[in-house]
């Protein structure tokens, strides 16, 4: 029997730098044939489409192209109707390959998917090597995606109705369960003494021994990331999560995502003042696009969470394509209205 595909599962939170990670791996392959599936949420493809750019593969429309995208829902809840087929359809070049890569949503749960692997279609042709959960420092020295025992423990003896930790929280916690390795990034807008602070927050939360290691925007060894050899799938007993004695979960409903596509260009520093401000005014959790700027002839990336926005420009516009600014908005009960308003009407 042929050596089974090794699987390599990228998950963690909303902005915390997964597509920065695969992006520089791709570009540092090391003669790697690797096939990527993205998993966005949102029905823009910011993420397949900022890999693509990278120029680990031809743009040229191939529908053989090494990169896919699943746009229509969270994997962990559409490992059916999402996964199973278009697993499928990558193992069929099984022999032109050598790896996949997994990209989840910020909102998946690694677990259910690795569950996936179990099944006959997939078992006899690919393992997962590896969870690998990116988490993002500075987010979680701010409290924003992790819980602080001590204040939780506060606050619940001051409100019974604080009995339950947020979905969130049991999001990160069940990422950092199923890790086989936890990269961090964006540690350099944090001190040390709160680096250490993190660390030590996030080495309470994992179940068993697991390495951290540190990334500056995705630089990291290749050889790192890959031939784990963990069998995952096999694995799953040790790698408790919140949703074990569940048959099915839910996510958070009031978390939406919402797009605009404006045939206009900004100037970067005027739009992130006026998303700053979107920031404040709604429950914002990650923004991410691509900017046409006034007198440039590259597109501009633009990553964003909480206040904190990253950019960068990454390719050239195409002749064949119209230079749109186009952004993705996910959060908590946002008002689709209001954001095209503020970038529109007001700007």
């Amino acid at each position: 029997m042929a050596t089974k595909l090794p699987v390599t599962v990228i998950t963690g939170f909303l902005g915390s730098g997964k597509t920065t990670l695969i992006r520089h791996l791709l570009q540092n392959n090391q003669g790697r044939r690797i096939a990527v599936l993205v998993n966005e949420f949102g029905e823009l493809g910011i993420d397949g489409e900022l890999l693509r750019s990278c120029g680990y593969c031809p743009e040229d429309g191939d529908p053989s192209s090494n990169i896919v995208e699943l746009t229509n829902g969270c994997l962990c809840c559409t490992v059916q109707e999402e996964f199973l087929p278009t697993m499928q359809q990558i193992l069929k070049r099984r022999d032109s390959l050598d790896c996949i890569l997994i990209e989840t949503s910020g909102l998946a749960l690694p677990k259910p998917l690795v569950k996936a692997f179990r099944w006959p279609e997939i078992r006899n042709g690919a393992t997962v090597d590896a969870v690998i959960t990116v988490v993002d420092c500075e987010a979680v020295s701010a409290g924003r995606f992790a819980s602080n025992p001590e204040a939780v423990q506060q606050q619940r003896e001051a409100d019974e109705n604080l009995e339950h930790e947020t979905p969130l929280q049991e999001l990160f916690e069940d990422q950092l369960a199923c890790a086989d390795l936890v990269v961090l990034t964006k540690g350099d807008l944090v001190d040390k003494a709160t680096q250490a602070q993190v660390i030590e927050l996030i080495q309470r939360e994992l179940p068993r021994a697991v390495k951290i290691v540190e990334s500056d925007r995705g630089t990291l060894n290749t050889d790192i990331l890959m031939g784990f050899h963990a069998a995952v799938e096999d694995d799953l007993a040790a790698r408790p999560s919140h949703h074990d004695n569940e048959e099915d979960h839910d996510h958070d409903e009031d978390i939406t995502s919402t797009h605009l596509i404006l045939d206009r260009a900004f100037d970067p520093e005027k739009l992130k003042k006026q998303l700053e401000a979107l920031v404040q005014q709604q429950e914002i959790y990650r923004i991410k696009g691509f900017v046409a700027v006034p007198n440039k002839a590259m597109r501009m990336v633009l990553q964003g969470v909480g206040t904190r926005f990253e950019q960068f420009y990454d390719r050239p516009w195409q002749q064949s394509e119209p230079q749109q600014t186009r952004l993705v908005f996910i959060g908590r009960a946002l008002d689709s209205a209001a954001i095209e308003k503020m970038l529109t009407v007001n700007f």
